[in-house]
């Protein structure tokens, strides 16, 4: 039974290819997620996590807008965006444990981008995450 970060992993693919144009990788996602054995719970899981960040990324991108210092948001690898777009999601939206979210980033940056991603991603998410800390 694969875990929720291989569920997550998935879903960063599927953000990826979404934000290189293929907006119709929706109707493939059932499919992916087979070829990467995810199944039953997971699946949902993943199919939760990628609607429902399809669904609010104009808000979750001016979020990460927000939040980005020294950074123009188009010179953001793709990689990066769509991990930032999932961790976004699942603490802005799906109220997530933020370190949670956070960790679960860091690692997906470590496994799928460049050294320095892991520290840019956690500092984005946790400046995202902070105002819901506080209340």
């Amino acid at each position: 039974m694969a875990t929720r970060h291989q569920a997550r992993t998935a879903v960063v693919g599927l953000l990826y290819a979404y934000d290189l144009g293929n907006e119709n990788i929706a109707k493939f996602s059932d499919e992916i997620l087979e070829e990467d054995k995810i199944r039953n719970k997971q699946k949902e899981f993943s199919n939760t996590l990628f609607e429902g960040t399809i669904e609010n990324l104009a808000m979750i991108d001016e979020e990460i807008q927000n939040h980005l210092t020294d950074w123009d948001y188009d010179a953001v690898g793709k990689v990066e965006k769509a991990i930032m777009r999932l961790g976004a999601y699942e603490i802005l939206i799906a109220k997530t444990d933020r370190a949670i979210i956070i960790n679960e980033a860091v690692e997906l940056a470590k496994e799928l981008a460049d050294e320095k991603s892991p520290k840019f991603i956690n500092g984005v998410l946790d400046a995202i995450g902070k105002p819901l800390a506080s209340k």
